[in-house]
């Protein structure tokens, strides 16, 4: 995305907020809820503090949110549902006009949103569909599908597919069992890749199922954890590559899991610029930048998170100033009991040798934070 595309973008969200309703004091991070409405107050739910996309995405949200004069209650759930569940039903109680919900699993919010609707506040998921309401009125994200079809893609220009190079031991992985983003990252990559490991070039010597991509949770790692990647990642090596097998490239859909996943590699003796993989991965987390410096993954899909907070931003205010709110797909994502309206920003590849181009000379992050 470009500078002068996201410097257009401040400009015009901050001219479409400066006319938001009054300024009133805000509520602190965290902050426990308490009784009484406010006409002004915006709740965000997301999920954990345990990874750093969502203290980015729920940091930077908020911060938009009081700029342009509107009262939050910023609340994080330590990836339990009922925790979730709980700070939303608090924050319903002091009548917000809007909900921002990253939710932990979204098939579980539909008795706490019928609360919300009954009150008439509106909803908004953040990059996370919530499945099974009528009561989720409006979906940002990006596009998500998009996001694994770009893995697959360079899994298959680096290896030579396409030229019928092969054969190549795959590992591939997918997000957690709940989240429903998890699988259009699949299908997405899975698309891509399910041709070469039909035809024999691409090869999964842990005989993990994967006819269709329906069969995504037969490769999920539930929390998007590190810890759980790392393990499963040891017990594939220690059960199928014994005898001097290798792995050769490994599909991880986001840089928590290929954060353990490399951990894994490293302590099972693999080398960068010998026998390393080619492994994915997606956010561009910093520890995750890093490795791709120092050849421990090949790249990440870029989510530039500022402009999703941007969007939501302005979708809020479009929300309650009773204003016609912005999306650009009204057909794809079906929870299950309606097809709710989205608004999909586009992800980017980033490689060792688009670092800086794409992250520091955006103000992603600073030259020194990456060693630069």
């Amino acid at each position: 995305m470009s500078k002068n595309f996201r410097v257009l973008a401040a400009v015009t969200l901050a001219a479409t907020l400066a006319a938001a309703s009054g300024c009133s004091s805000t509520r602190d991070e965290d902050s426990s809820s308490s009784g009484g409405g406010s006409s002004n107050l915006v709740g965000i739910a997301m999920p954990t503090k345990s990874l750093e996309r969502w203290n980015n995405d729920g940091a930077y949200l908020d911060e938009l949110l009081k700029k342009a004069g509107y009262e939050t209650s910023l609340q994080y759930a330590d990836n339990k549902v009922d925790q979730q569940i709980t700070q939303i039903q608090n924050m319903i109680n002091q009548n917000p006009k809007v909900l921002v919900i990253a939710s932990i699993d979204g098939t579980a919010l539909g008795p706490v949103l019928d609360k919300a609707a009954q009150q008439n506040i509106k909803v908004i998921a953040y990059d996370r569909l919530i499945n099974s309401t009528k009561n989720v009125d409006y979906y940002a994200t990006f596009d998500n599908y998009q996001v694994g079809k770009l893995q697959g893609e360079f899994i298959v220009d680096k290896l030579g597919l396409k030229d019928g190079k092969g054969p190549f031991n795959l590992e591939p992985f997918s997000g957690s069992s709940d989240d429903n983003n998890a699988k259009f990252f699949f299908s997405g990559a899975w698309d891509v890749l399910k041709p070469y490991v039909d035809s024999g070039k691409l090869v999964i010597p842990s005989g993990k199922k994967l006819s269709s991509n329906d069969d995504w949770k037969n490769v999920s790692i539930d929390g998007w954890t590190s810890q759980k990647a790392q393990s499963e990642m040891d017990n594939r090596l220690n059960s199928y590559y014994t005898g001097g097998k290798k792995v050769d490239v490994v599909l991880s859909p986001n840089d928590s899991l290929a954060l353990g996943i490399e951990q894994s590699l490293e302590s099972q003796g693999y080398k960068p610029g010998t026998d390393w993989p080619l492994i994915t991965g997606q956010d561009a987390d910093l520890a995750n930048v890093k490795n791709i410096l120092a050849d421990k993954q090949s790249m990440t899909v870029w989510k530039d998170t500022r402009t999703l907070g941007e969007q939501v931003s302005k979708m809020t205010d479009q929300i309650i100033k009773g204003e016609t709110v912005e999306t650009n797909d009204t057909t794809t994502y079906n929870n299950g009991v309606k097809v709710v309206p989205s608004y999909l920003l586009p992800p980017v590849v980033v490689t060792k040798d688009d670092v800086k181009t794409k992250l520091v000379d955006s103000g992603f992050y600073t030259a020194d934070k990456l060693g630069l």
